[in-house]
């Protein structure tokens, strides 16, 4: 449909997770703008659910200020993981509910959609030297037989997330023609980036093309270029080439336009995210919790545009400290805390950055006994925090 079609009181709301690192906030706000450089008429705003500013809340009152009363919301993010599913609909939910007279719809992920796979492959192409890959130029069976593609996820504790991202490897790996792929994370799950890369080294190409899978840059971007270089140091042999992440490129902006289009018209057969989180929430199985965006009191603000907003808004039962079991104690708190993950002692998993700057979120999961071990590997670096948040 044309957006700007839309009627006068209805809006687009893009919401994202947020990032400690600037670059990524800055990145994500292009999405806002070539959106309004296809749709002028169209009442838009976007909102980060931490970190960044601005938050949901603020994004929700810029569109309410504006007259809007049908907002329609949709992720800004790439699989249907705990923040896609939880997080971004809890905040929705709760604030449709002190807004009589407020309605609220909530769409799907950007996902594995056509016009994303094109987008991927795109930078994959420029990586190897086919700089026509926007106009679909394909290269010829056999020719990179001798190349292998690791593709980088974000990696969750939702199997089905890290699995679109597996699926997403396999996809653009027969579609290009490579000699070999793998898939590895840059969170929760396993085989880390690092520890993925080395393995990788073993199989005998001495090509080989790492693909980070992300919307935007941040920590994590440079923490998969730091793994590239340090492996390509031990390997002289082996030509390592590192992909560019999405950005705003023309097939991001188009699928986000299906994805708003799809939640104006209705959902698909199957359950929206909005009402896959509501059947769960009436089950009991989830609860709707305070968050980052709902402006709850706290002790330190941020600056945006000239004015002072309440950034945080912790969950108490985040903000305890780990038992001793849990073996890692940290002085600083979340708006959320990741979902426990079964594989968190997995050999090539999140232990293998132990030391590296990994979530305090997991790090508390690490049984004690799981730390000792990896500070016997390998000691903390000196000048090197045992545990800083990340960001994105």
């Amino acid at each position: 449909m044309n957006l700007n079609e839309l009627p006068d009181d209805a809006g687009v709301l893009i919401c994202g997770h947020g990032s400690r690192a600037k670059l990524a906030a800055e990145e994500f706000s292009s999405l806002p703008r070539s959106l309004q450089q296809r749709y002028p008429s169209l009442k838009i705003a976007y909102g980060f659910l931490e970190y960044s500013s601005p938050n949901i809340h603020m994004a929700l009152d810029d569109l309410v200020a504006q007259g809007v009363k049908k907002i329609y919301a949709v992720p800004g993010m790439l699989f249907s993981a705990t923040h896609a599913r939880n997080d971004i609909p809890s905040v929705l939910t709760t604030y449709q509910e002190k807004h009589p007279g407020l309605s609220i719809e909530y769409g799907k992920e950007l996902g594995l959609h056509d016009e994303m796979i094109k987008a991927f492959q795109a930078r994959v192409l420029d990586a190897i030297g086919i700089k026509d890959s926007v106009k679909n130029e394909m290269p010829e069976p056999g020719s990179l037989y001798d190349t292998m593609l690791i593709v980088v996820g974000r990696g969750t504790s939702v199997t089905s997330a890290n699995a679109e991202a597996a699926k997403l490897t396999r996809t653009v790996c027969e579609n290009l023609g490579f000699g070999w792929s793998e898939t590895v994370y840059s969170g929760v799950t396993f085989p880390s980036v690092g520890r993925g890369i080395e393995m990788a080294c073993k199989l005998g190409f001495k090509k080989i093309v790492i693909a980070p899978y992300f919307l935007f840059g941040g920590r994590l971007i440079e923490r998969i270029k730091g793994y590239v270089n340090k492996v390509a140091e031990e390997h002289p042999d082996i030509t390592f080439m590192t992909a560019d992440y999405l950005r705003d490129q023309e097939h991001v902006i188009n699928t986000f336009i299906e994805r708003i289009s799809e939640t104006v018209t209705g959902p698909e057969p199957t359950m929206s995210l909005m009402q896959d989180f509501q059947a769960r929430l009436a089950r009991g199985e989830v609860d709707v919790h305070h968050h980052h965006a709902e402006f709850q009191p706290h002790e330190h603000t941020h600056e945006h545009e000239g004015k002072k907003e309440h950034a945080h808004s912790h969950n108490k039962d985040h903000d305890k400290a780990p038992t001793k079991k849990q073996g890692h104690s940290h002085g600083h708190s979340h708006g959320h805390s990741h979902a426990p993950y079964k594989h968190i002692a997995h050999i090539h998993g999140p232990r293998t950055m132990i030391n590296e700057n990994i979530c305090c979120c997991f790090m508390s999961q690490f049984p004690q006994y799981i730390i000792d071990e990896e500070m016997l590997v390998k000691p903390v670096r000196e000048g090197t925090p045992s545990c800083k948040h990340p960001g994105k």
